[in-house]
């Protein structure tokens, strides 16, 4: 994958930054001092969008520029290397090799008002690939709530034990799988590790504290992600017990779901948590999984899609 540069539309420039013209700089009499394309020096940044930059030219000449008028150096060279949109996008969507369902949908939490939440893995042609262009490690598709990672990216995260990705190995609910998405479900085991405590229970710990705060400034906490936070406390104790990452959430449904609709109170939501964070510790200690996952085999899987890619059909 290329390094691009980070840019970002609503991004504003900070003092210093070099950037290119995109319009003539002209003068009261309509004289063109500096013609577009012309390199200059931001002295001034606006705090939105919306009012201009100032920018002075290698010649002292200062000019007052609108955010149009102006495009990072960096970026004006990267040129169409870094524009994904002109080819890394294109026809993305059809080399997608598994296509699941993960969020409440999954876990047997899911009400009249919740979202259809599609997540996958797609895998580019070599040629595009090998491009200057390179593909970028996503594409979303955000009215149908659908993400795909590319196959590298995946593979990464599942490493590092990320629950999102452990879940779209383990949902019940696959919609697509190729005989190469087939291959690594069948050895989906090789991504679990006692990672996924550290993960897992590090995020729940973080995600709390944040919370505990917003009920002390505000008085009132999202109740759908503690419900979540709790769940996922469960999905890795079970992952630790058992090997393999539970995502329905049988019978703790209706203790979640009370959570949810804001029932349960929030001392004995603390209590369960808790409790739950003494069952993790116990099974992270007698857990059968290795210390780190089989990066060897992931490595290997990798590049055995990496050369059925060359091919043109979807393998």
């Amino acid at each position: 994958m290329t390094d691009r540069v980070h840019y970002h539309p609503n991004l504003i420039f900070s003092v210093g930054t070099q950037v290119v013209t995109l319009v003539d700089i002209s003068d009261a009499a309509g004289l063109v001092l500096h013609p577009c394309g012309t390199v200059g020096v931001i002295v001034k940044s606006p705090t939105d969008s919306e009012h201009s930059y100032r920018v002075r030219f290698s010649d002292g000449w200062e000019a007052s520029l609108k955010r149009s008028d102006i495009t990072m150096l960096a970026k004006f060279k990267e040129g169409e290397i870094g524009d994904s949109a002109h080819a890394a996008h294109m026809g993305l969507y059809e080399r997608v090799i598994y296509r699941c369902v993960i969020g409440s949908q999954a876990y047997g939490l899911a009400g009249a008002e919740s979202d259809v939440d599609r997540r996958g893995i797609y895998l580019p042609t070599a040629d595009l690939h090998w491009s200057l262009y390179g593909v970028p490690e996503q594409v979303e598709n955000h009215p149908m709530q659908e993400v795909y990672w590319e196959i590298q990216k995946f593979l990464v995260l599942a490493l590092k034990a990320n629950p999102n990705v452990l879940e779209c190995l383990y949902t019940p609910l696959v919609e697509k799988a190729t005989p190469l998405a087939e291959e690594l479900l069948g050895m989906r085991s090789i991504f679990l590790s006692r990672l996924v405590y550290q993960t897992y229970n590090g995020y729940v710990i973080s995600q709390f504290k944040k919370m505990q705060a917003d009920l002390r400034n505000h008085g009132k906490v999202k109740w759908k992600h503690v419900m979540h936070l709790i769940r996922l406390l469960l999905a890795g104790i079970g992952a630790l017990r058992e090997g393999f990452v539970p995502v329905e959430v049988d019978t703790y449904r209706d203790r979640l779901l009370a959570i949810r609709r804001g029932e349960m109170p929030w001392e004995d939501v603390e209590k369960w948590r808790l409790s739950l964070h003494q069952e993790f510790n116990a099974a992270f200690e007698a857990t059968k999984l290795p210390e780190r996952p089989d990066y060897e085999r992931a490595n290997a899987f990798l590049i055995h899609a990496r050369r059925r890619a060359i091919g043109e059909e979807l393998p």
